[in-house]
């Protein structure tokens, strides 16, 4: 993918204090706090999309926060560890926080994303897959949002042994 990802791994493998600074930055506006500067604008190389570039510094905070010793499992998008939460834990909240990200504004989106990610803790997120759907959440026909129900619904029909009903007649 982009290897942001695998930089922040490797920056953590030197010096845990990454973690740290880039979890504290999730209490600024993305790209905001200073400290963490030193571990995303160099992977930036003159980033000059201001929205791509908050994306990488959220993402940056957000992997930090969630990053555990031992993930276990395949990484999986942000709709299907939403899916996979669900499921897991019986919560029907979590479709209601689930809509409500998706309908978040370019303002609303790195609140509603930190509640979402913290509450998925025990899910292993791919996280670069999530930076690059990021990229493009103000699309207008919100492509991201569409990739993510998909995954979200799929998923969530999938593990519930739920088939949608497609061979039926409608009879009048």
């Amino acid at each position: 993918m982009n290897g942001f990802i695998e930089w922040l791994e490797g920056l953590n493998e030197k010096d845990t204090k990454v973690r740290a600074v880039l979890r504290r930055s999730l209490a600024f506006e993305p790209g905001r706090f200073t400290p963490a500067y030193p571990f995303v604008e160099p992977f930036l190389n003159d980033e000059g999309n201001t929205w791509r570039r908050d994306m990488f510094y959220l993402v940056a905070g957000l992997w930090a926060n969630h990053w555990r010793v031992a993930m276990i499992g395949v990484p999986m998008t942000l709709g299907k560890a939403c899916a996979a939460y669900q499921v897991a834990s019986g919560s029907t909240n979590t479709e209601r926080r689930f809509i409500s990200l998706l309908d978040a504004d370019a303002d609303q989106l790195p609140h509603r994303l930190r509640q979402m990610v913290a509450l998925l803790k025990e899910q292993t997120i791919d996280f670069d897959d999530l930076l690059t759907r990021l990229f493009f959440w103000n699309d207008d026909q919100k492509r991201t949002q569409n990739i993510w129900a998909r995954d979200f619904y799929r998923n969530l029909n999938h593990e519930m042994n739920i088939k949608p009903n497609t061979d039926k007649e409608i009879s009048e």
